[in-house]
């Protein structure tokens, strides 16, 4: 009796739907040996009430969670997900992915997770408005400023992923729209859709997320982006006709939504003229082509298309890639033991491959390495034959007389396939070495790509390939001896560096740390008062309202408790302590430059620093100065204020000599409560003035405080 094929569900509205019986729909198929595995439909799909459930329940579930607290269930989530890699590394399996291309795929999406959550957690505050660079005074007596915020668009994350990384390319973009506090709406590639649903069950199954967080559409959604407007955004991986056809959508080109696109990528790798056979860097380069032609089959939007080389080591350079390819290389279904490189996602892709590749040999290339005939491959069972229904292909090297012919760096065969390209060098003289301009201008005629390999040991030759190629490349990786054991590698984007490029990569940007979660939100100037921007932002202003502990001849309010006596739970913003002066002598310099070794001549010759433009002749250290303002606002005795953990943003402003007196002003400017700790961080704006009222210094002053005053009561 024959089993029914089920349908691939669809997660939207917080609960699992399929449509009805008989709905259409397309197979998903084992790629290795052709089973049908299911059906994948999204006939029937309400699209606009999943937009609308993202953009009511959605917002209002993560907009109930501070930046930190959504980060923590980043968290939560990733070490839950590692307790199901190897039911994902099963189903991986019938991808065609090995088990090293799934740990690319599984492992590295788990990990962004884990990457945004410290991230998020230590370089964004725990609130949901986010202050972008320094407040700009507008009024000459600072009642009026401005500055700008950053907070989140009120409306869905539409991420439209490929078929080559059906976990990765949905966790690397929903992370950062999840720290943001913005819904996503993931939409996998029908081919290894599946694999997404298994890691979106498994992420429901934990129960972590907030209700109307996280939404999958398994199927066609043709007409998703009728529902978008300009409060949503779409973050779009696919080929380049697909993006454009998207980025011509009404509501895209003229209806203000948001859109990214990461697409076809012509990758380089440049092998520099130092580079001979017998150095680590031959065989390093050699070892990451060969990686990125067969890591994922050669399906990678990372891997290196064109392998670009001196001319005098071309051959050299096929013949090792070779080599390396027959010693190591294993071509099967990933299930058995020993397969190295495992089949296409489908067919379909394998006949896309084949006739990108024919394509390139009637347009001058040259079958330099491997074969376009079906090759015997390693099945489940360990037994090698032909397999008409996998979709298996041998890695394939193309060769070419002509570098610059069009073909080679307009068409990418997205398989396992790479084509070597000689160029000259030049005698550039004797500052500038060796010429490597022409190999610069071969990288550049892919017309954008995602990521480049340098690969040189002559540190001049770095800086011209580097700087010659940056502006045509997202992202630039520098190999030599020195990383090639420690190297990410070439096609291995992080999450703390951007992912994209321009051109013909899609002009789009993801990861690259906080910048992408800053990708989900508006940036905002707001101009007011500083009591007004205060409220705004949770930040103090300067002019703002403050209540002063200390010298009331300072402005200190009487019967006002010291700032570092209050527990996180009793400070506010604004709470302040103003210090009397105290007066700096000769005697006091000379002491300070003897016992710190620090004698440069402005503290210690009078006649050299009455010389000095700046200084009316010694003045004191600033460091001394820096040091008697702790003197002068610390509270002594035990109680909440922990530790104090560093300064930032000093800057020195009027300089202070002998007889002259210092003050300090120390306000509580930002508070930000850890959620797993009995403790917070204090950022405290401190300022320096002088017995006449001049700005002496400015900086931050940075204390851990307890949230209950309880260890010393």
């Amino acid at each position: 009796m024959k089993t029914a094929i089920e349908t691939v569900p669809s997660y939207i509205q917080d609960a699992w739907w399929t449509p009805d019986d008989g709905a259409g729909g397309t197979d998903a198929r084992d790629a290795s040996t052709g089973e049908v595995l299911a059906r994948v439909s999204a006939e029937g799909l309400d699209l606009a009430a999943a937009v609308e459930h993202g953009r009511t329940v959605g917002q209002a579930s993560l907009g109930g969670l501070t930046i930190h607290e959504r980060a923590l269930k980043l968290r939560e989530l990733a070490q839950f997900l590692n307790g199901r890699r190897e039911d994902l590394y099963a189903i991986s399996a019938r991808t065609g992915a090995t088990k090293i291309d799934s740990m690319v795929d599984i492992d590295g999406g788990i990990g962004v997770l884990f990457t945004f959550s410290s991230k998020g957690r230590r370089e964004l505050p725990n609130a949901n408005v986010i202050v972008d660079g320094p407040v700009e005074v507008l009024s000459k007596d600072g009642s009026f400023i401005g500055e700008h915020i950053y907070t989140r668009i009120p409306g869905v994350a539409v991420q439209i992923n490929a078929f080559n990384f059906p976990v990765w390319g949905m966790l690397e973009k929903f992370a950062p729209a999840f720290i943001a506090g913005v819904p996503t709406i993931v939409k996998p590639a029908t081919p290894s859709g599946y694999l997404a649903e298994a890691a979106v069950r498994a992420i429901v199954e934990s129960g972590i997320l907030p209700a109307g967080s996280l939404q999958l559409i398994s199927g066609s959604a043709r007409d998703l982006l009728d529902r978008l407007d300009y409060r949503d955004m779409v973050s779009f991986t696919g080929s380049a006709s697909t993006a454009n056809l998207l980025k011509n959508h009404p509501n895209v080109a003229h209806g203000g939504v948001r859109f990214t696109s990461e697409t076809d990528s012509l990758n380089a790798a440049i092998l520099g003229p130092d580079a001979v056979p017998g150095t680590p860097e031959f065989d390093a380069f050699v070892k990451s082509v060969v990686t990125e032609m067969t890591v994922k089959a050669g399906q990678k939007c990372t891997s290196i298309r064109r392998t670009i080389v001196p001319n005098e080591l071309r051959q050299a350079v096929i013949d090792a890639i070779g080599s390396r390819i027959t010693e190591r290389v294993v071509v099967g279904d990933p299930r058995a033991a020993g397969v190295t490189m495992g089949a296409l996602a489908s067919l379909e892709q394998l006949a896309d491959v084949r006739s990108a590749v024919e394509t390139m040999l009637a347009a001058g290339g040259e079958l330099a390495f491997g074969t376009l005939d079906a090759p015997r491959v390693t099945l489940a069972d360990g037994s090698v034959a032909a397999v008409a229904d996998g979709a298996f292909m041998s890695p394939v090297v193309l060769g070419w007389a002509d570098p610059e012919s069009p073909a080679v760096h307009t068409l990418e065969a997205f398989g396992p396939v790479t084509s070597v390209l000689g160029y000259d060098t030049h005698d550039g003289g004797a500052e500038q070495g060796v010429d490597v301009t022409e190999a610069v201008r071969l990288a550049a005629m892919g017309a954008g790509s995602l990521v480049a390999t340098v690969c040189t040991n002559d540190p001049e030759v770095a800086r011209q390939l580097v700087t010659g190629i940056a502006a045509h490349h997202g992202r630039v990786l520098v190999l030599n001896r020195e990383d090639a054991r420690t190297s990410t590698g070439h096609g291995s984007p992080v999450p703390h560096l951007v992912h994209g490029g321009p051109g013909r990569a899609g002009g789009g940007e993801e990861l690259g740390g906080i910048r992408s979660v800053k990708h989900h939100m508006q940036r905002t100037a707001i101009q007011g008062s500083p009591n007004m921007l205060t409220a705004v932002t949770g930040v103090w202003h300067t002019g703002a309202d403050r209540v002063a502990a200390g010298d009331p001849e300072f402005g200190a309010v009487a019967g006002a408790v010291h700032p570092f006596r209050k527990s996180l739970a009793e400070l506010h913003i604004g709470d302040a302590f103003a210090s009397g002066l105290r007066q700096v002598t000769l005697e006091d310099i000379t002491a300070f430059a003897d016992t710190t070794g620090d004698t440069f001549y402005a503290h210690t010759d009078a006649v050299a620093a009455e010389k000095n433009p700046f200084f009316p002749g010694i003045v004191a250290h600033g460091y001394l100065l820096v040091s008697w303002a702790a003197g002068l606002f610390v509270e002594p005795a035990p109680g909440p204020v922990l530790a104090n953990y560093g300064l930032e943003n000093l800057r020195f402003i009027t300089p202070v000599a002998a007889g002259d007196s210092i003050r300090v002003t120390l306000t509580a400017k930002k508070i930000t409560p850890r959620v797993t700790d009995e403790y917070g961080e204090v950022c405290w704006d401190a300022i320096l003035h002088n017995q006449n009222g001049e700005i002496v210094a400015t900086y931050d002053v940075l204390t851990l405080v307890e949230k209950e005053d309880t260890l010393y009561k």
